[in-house]
């Protein structure tokens, strides 16, 4: 044999070995292949029995007839069920209106529906919720202590010019957050006032004072890192909710809508300013009492322009009826009395426009003025006095004073 013959012969064995173990691989791919599809029709043939068996299950627990001759499988009419009426004209007038909510007083308006407008006020009104039995909370304090640490803040807003709106903000915020909290003791009052304030100025003022001049009006009593302290506690407190409507600003709005003239510079104030104040500083007076906290913010400053006008432009103005706030108008009688006392006039500020200073918050003798009011409430219980102010002073009395 030839060496090319020997070579192809060794050529041709290890192709015959290949053609071999593939025709085994394909042989054992066929097999399971089969066996793959004998279980899967077994399986198939299994559910099929057992889903027969179950239909039939659920078959012959349903009689072809139930007594009375009535079947499962027929759709019968609820019996004594009266037809559902498609005539609507009777409830034609109370359609589309909801009873609960007062119609807007607001003038139609070109950057906005008045409608929408007045209801997100509405709704924000009562999603910022505020009570007068806080003091319950804590045992170490007395209703006193609130009306010495809101006229001392006063105070403060009129030594650095600081709007109403800055104020009533704190009050807000004051109270809230004494609702979340317990037991809090009477030295940590002046420092919640102060933060309170200190947040408020930043959310209001243009240029707000410094945190070094809110810790300087506490004579130190609380320091600036005592203040950042309290504020980031006082926000996760509050949810981060600090946008409600103040007592002043309802009054802003009343005013305005009463003296409107020009409607598309609505948001200019149209009225006297010798009349907001006036009204103002009632409720600054009424704030500093904690049964004001039993009424809601609009209601108070209805009540109050309701004292200096009528009951006509309130529900003009407000929306509001007499039986809405009879209540508040009643308790608020002693609260006149006083007020009307004092003279009013506006106050000049430096740096601060004529147009704009009735916005700025005034302080006058409120601690007197309350405990005069008290003097002359009878159901008023003793502990409940407040004392007299000192004057002169942009610190609250020490701790130990405060009995």
């Amino acid at each position: 044999m030839s060496r090319r013959s020997r070579l192809q012969a060794k050529q041709q064995q290890p192709l015959s070995c290949q053609e071999e173990a593939s025709q085994e691989l394909q042989a054992l791919d066929y097999l399971q292949t089969r066996k793959r599809r004998t279980a899967e029709e077994i399986k198939k043939k299994e559910d099929g029995k057992i889903a027969k068996k179950h239909q039939y299950e659920i078959k012959s627990c349903w009689p072809p007839t139930i007594t009375g001759g009535i079947s499962p499988c027929i759709i019968i009419e609820t019996p004594h069920k009266e037809p559902v009426t498609t005539d609507f004209s009777r409830f034609k007038k109370y359609r589309f209106r909801n009873l609960f909510i007062n119609p807007s007083p607001l003038p139609e308006l070109n950057w906005g529906n008045s409608k929408d407008v007045w209801l997100n006020i509405l709704t924000k009104e009562n999603r910022y919720a505020h009570c007068k039995h806080f003091t319950s909370l804590h045992s170490s304090l007395q209703p006193h202590m609130r009306s010495i640490l809101l006229d001392w803040l006063l105070e403060v807003c009129e030594v650095y010019a600081l709007h109403r709106e800055t104020f009533y903000l704190a009050q807000d915020f004051f109270d809230r957050f004494m609702l979340t909290q317990k037991n809090i003791n009477k030295s940590m009052l002046q420092l919640i006032g102060i933060t309170s304030l200190f947040i408020a100025s930043k959310l209001e003022e243009i240029y707000a004072p410094k945190i070094q001049e809110f810790a300087y009006v506490t004579d130190g009593a609380c320091s600036e890192d005592d203040i950042v302290r309290m504020e980031l506690i006082m926000l996760k407190a509050l949810k981060w909710e600090l946008c409600p409507v103040t007592i002043v600003s309802w009054l802003n709005l009343y005013l305005q809508v009463d003296a409107l003239k020009d409607v598309p510079k609505v948001l200019l104030p149209q009225y006297s300013q010798e009349k907001f104040i006036q009204i103002a500083q009632l409720l600054d007076l009424c704030i500093l009492d904690v049964n004001s906290l039993d009424f809601q913010y609009r209601t108070l400053a209805a009540a109050a322009l309701c004292h200096y006008t009528s009951i006509e432009i309130v529900k003009k103005a407000s929306g509001l009826d007499w039986d809405s706030i009879s209540e508040c108008v009643q308790w608020m009688v002693p609260f006149v009395n006083v007020a009307k006392k004092v003279p009013v006039k506006l106050k000049n500020f430096k740096k601060v426009a004529a147009e704009d200073r009735h916005n700025i918050q005034t302080h006058t003798n409120y601690l007197d003025m309350l405990e005069e009011v008290n003097s002359g409430v009878v159901s008023t219980a003793p502990g409940q006095l407040s004392p007299v102010s000192t004057g002169g002073i942009i610190t609250p009395p020490k701790s130990t004073e405060k009995k």
